[in-house]
């Protein structure tokens, strides 16, 4: 076994905090399974996109590439209607996103009424990628009761200006923080890490801008490049710079749950970002490694199985029905 050089402080600090219990997800995003865990029901929470494959922003790192996996509302079919059609299938969560506005925010506005009779009529879980956000739609969510909210936090202008193409300042993305806070709504901030061309460029400033206020879960993910986007050809940021980063994320953030989220290289920086993230005391990781899990359990912690997103932590908490397999004691596969 393993383990990340420098990493006992922080995994110390997980054990105080949180104990010994790991979670692992792997939602409806994409066709995933390891010799360590097959998810049952791959339809189980989905994402959903209210624009289709549209976004104005057409993002250096994205494209709208990120947009083709999901479920599109089609003109002829409202959110609402689009969820009890899923539900039938087997699902019962929803990720509603989209691609952006000019302004950075995603149009959830005219759909706030389907997401509250989804939640109330269909009894699904629902949790929207807002983008930047303004006041009208943070009360709008507060008011119908989203499960949380999701956005990435940008901590350099040129970031922002280079790679979203936004006319906007770290302060917006503060600001946003700070509407969600006032609704008391879940607030799920990303970071992306090498978001600037695969350089770290205020990573560290987003995060102590999440610092400052009362956020559920912190999601770090990592780029990804693309093919056939400006960034195909862009390396990925190093290993050790990753490890450094989630080493400060769990010192900062000491009794606030932090995940490693879908986005991350594949391969063996995939297998080390994994084990640099039980390390350094994260409380989950999707679609994990090869291996992970019962790294994991060498470790001394006990792994939870969810097939659903990993912003939703606080779900497990409230029944059995949304576990998939708990791997307290070892299972044959």
């Amino acid at each position: 076994m393993t383990t990340t050089p420098g990493s006992a402080e922080a995994f110390d600090l997980r054990l105080r905090n949180f104990g010994t219990g790991i979670e692992f997800y792997a939602p409806g995003l994409k066709r995933w399974e390891t010799s360590e865990w097959k998810p049952e029901n791959p339809r189980k929470f989905l994402p959903i996109s209210v624009t289709g494959s549209a976004c104005a922003l057409s993002c250096d790192h994205c494209q709208t590439k990120v947009l083709d996996g999901m479920i599109s509302v089609r003109a002829d079919l409202d959110l609402f209607a689009l969820a009890t059609r899923l539900q039938r299938s087997g699902t019962d969560g929803l990720l509603v996103s989209g691609g952006s506005g000019k302004g950075g925010g995603v149009p959830l506005l005219r759909h706030l009424d389907d997401i509250r009779r989804i939640r109330e009529e269909l009894g699904m879980k629902v949790v929207v990628h807002s983008g930047v956000i303004d006041p009208k739609t943070a009360a709008g969510l507060a008011r119908v009761g989203v499960d949380g909210v999701m956005l990435d936090i940008i901590g350099a202008n040129e970031t922002i200006r280079d790679v979203y193409h936004l006319d906007l300042t770290i302060e917006a993305f503060d600001e946003s923080l700070a509407l969600l806070a006032e609704q008391e709504l879940r607030i799920i901030p990303h970071i992306v890490l090498g978001m600037h061309y695969g350089k770290f460029l205020g990573e560290y400033t987003a995060l102590d801008m999440i610092a400052r206020y009362p956020v559920s879960t912190l999601i770090v993910v990592v780029l990804v490049p693309l093919v056939g986007t400006p960034m195909e050809h862009v390396p990925p940021p190093p290993i050790d710079e990753c490890a450094d980063f989630f080493e400060t994320a769990r010192l900062a953030l000491p009794t606030t749950k932090i995940n490693l989220g879908c986005g991350r290289p594949m391969g063996d920086d995939k297998i080390a970002l994994d084990h640099a993230a039980v390390d350094f005391g994260f409380n989950g990781i999707a679609y994990p490694a090869e291996g992970i899990i019962e790294y994991a359990r060498q470790k001394g912690l006990t792994p939870d199985m969810y097939e659903y997103c990993c912003s939703l932590t606080w779900v497990g908490s409230e029944g059995e029905s949304y576990r998939s397999v708990s791997l307290a004691d070892p299972v044959l596969v």
